[in-house]
């Protein structure tokens, strides 16, 4: 059973960085691709970055330049670095196995003051 359990988020202000965190059980990330994904009132969450299996990354065009996934296959957590934190990423981010999704965890709240 798959369980993802998402930490890190808070009330933050504009221009600092944030890393979050999740820890996965059930699921290998030596053999499965990750993401993150983020979800804002009103709209569907939406995924933000992903990491392959094999380490490669790929971000959504609005976060490449500040946004860094990262894994750590031996303890099971992904990792979401957050340089130069705008309002516009605040949200609820939520990590998940793009191809292989579990249950979703309970998300990690981002609040970005000006």
């Amino acid at each position: 059973q798959v369980q993802l359990v998402e930490s890190g988020g808070g009330l933050v202000q504009a221009g600092t960085s944030l890393t979050l965190s999740c820890a996965a059980s059930g699921i290998a990330f030596s053999r499965n691709a990750m993401a993150w994904y983020r979800q804002v009132p009103g709209k569907q969450r939406e995924w933000v970055a992903v990491l392959s299996s094999g380490g490669g990354t790929t971000y959504a065009d609005s976060v490449k330049d500040r946004f860094a996934i990262s894994g750590d296959n031996d303890k099971n957590i992904l990792y979401l670095q957050i340089r130069n934190v705008k309002p516009e990423d605040t949200g609820v981010y939520y990590c998940n196995a793009p191809y292989r999704p579990g249950p979703w965890g309970q998300g990690t709240q981002v609040t970005v003051s000006s």
